[in-house]
């Protein structure tokens, strides 16, 4: 019986160790909590862009033939009149040089019908030939004399077409890629140009801005042209993560929204005094963003149902609330800028969300509470996995 009895006292003292375990294991849950407050917000948009010169000039020839001398090469800076490239002249000179010969012709035969016109006048003053006679010389002369005309005319036809040979810039700027080299054979029709001129004293930065941002935008501004004005000077990053020296400025907007994206061209304008940027060249546009009293509250607080964002406000109860809330679209990657939804003073549960249910009851703690356990953690398991712990 004694055994019985010390055996029954024993599965009691157990059980009853279980019970307390137990009690200790269902406690509430920390979480970090935040209070929420209103701050100046400084956020921004980005835009990728694509970096083009203010004058893009394609350099085309005017006439067929082999390039026979290439005098610039890709990348070097040419003024407005510089030769580029020489086109074989033969056949052009060739031209010239019996259209110099008609001309000749057309000349003698006007002063030889001149003084034909004039014998003729002297003979008709005496009467010694007829009107008809005079006329017919004096006619003849008028067609000598538009002869030489027409000669003339294809004269400086192929002194033009000679000239072509010589292929100029017609502006300044840098010169882009050369497709065709000497040798080549080329013409008016050719699928690409010879080069192209970039002219990098202004560069123009093109990115696109959705419909919906761009209504809101002219909506809150009273216009586009009035909206236009009032972007702030914009800062572009540049491909390998650097910002370009100078700002830009918003210089127009597109007429027409493209259907098949459903997002309205736009163009900024930067100096480029030192030739940094090149036509072709991309980058990423950043409008800055500043907004006074603003409810500034970390991402990570936040979970998306749809296209609606939530977040847990915290009761006097210690209980969770899920809140839908609604933010700008301009944020900085880390943070939302809260536009309704949430009020100065709400407690705002802002790590482990996603394990959270309406309703639930919590213990809050505080940010620097949060990351301290973190800390302790970490080099609690640091320790154990130490050699010879």
């Amino acid at each position: 019986m004694k055994r019985i009895l010390y055996l029954a006292l024993g599965a009691a003292l157990v059980a009853c160790s279980n019970d307390k375990s137990a009690g200790q294991g269902a406690g509430v849950s920390e979480y970090a909590v935040q209070t929420v407050a209103t701050s100046t917000a400084e956020l921004s948009t980005k835009y990728p862009a694509t970096i083009k010169g203010v004058q893009d000039i394609e350099i085309r020839p005017k006439v067929s033939g082999n390039i026979t001398r290439q005098l610039v090469d890709e990348g070097d800076f040419v003024q407005a009149g510089q030769v580029l490239f020489v086109i074989d002249p033969t056949q052009y000179q060739a031209a010239v040089d019996q259209a110099q010969a008609a001309v000749k012709v057309a000349k003698a035969n006007v002063s030889t019908q001149q003084l034909t016109v004039a014998n003729k006048k002297a003979l008709l003053d005496k009467q010694i030939i007829s009107q008809y006679d005079y006329d017919v010389a004096a006619n003849t002369l008028l067609l000598y004399e538009a002869q030489l005309g027409q000669a003339q005319a294809s004269l400086r036809s192929a002194k033009d077409q000679l000239s072509f040979c010589s292929v100029r810039a017609t502006s300044a700027g840098v010169i882009g890629e050369i497709p065709y080299r000497v040798g080549s054979l080329v013409s008016a029709s050719i699928a690409q140009p010879l080069t192209t001129v970039s002219n990098l004293d202004k560069m123009y930065a093109y990115f696109s801005m959705t419909e919906k941002q761009f209504l809101q935008l002219t909506r809150e501004n009273g216009g586009s042209e009035a909206a236009r004005l009032s972007l702030p000077d914009v800062t572009l990053i540049l491909a390998d993560g650097t910002v370009y020296g100078e700002l830009g400025k918003v210089t127009s907007f597109s007429g027409v929204i493209d259907p098949t994206t459903g997002s309205l061209q736009m163009r900024a304008t930067f100096a480029n005094p030192d030739r940094l940027l090149r036509s072709g060249a991309t980058g990423v546009l950043q409008f800055p963003v500043r907004k006074a009293e603003a409810i500034v509250i970390p991402q990570k607080a936040t979970y998306a149902i749809q296209d609606k964002r939530f977040v847990y406000v915290v009761g006097k109860d210690n209980k969770v609330k899920n809140t839908e809330i609604t933010v700008l679209e301009q944020n900085d990657g880390t943070n939302f800028v809260v536009t309704s939804g949430l009020k100065a003073g709400d407690r705002l549960v802002v790590e482990g969300v996603n394990k959270l249910k309406n309703g639930m009851e919590i213990k809050p703690i505080t940010v620097a509470e949060s990351e301290a356990q973190r800390q302790k953690s970490k080099e609690h398991m640091a320790t154990k996995a130490m050699p010879g712990q």
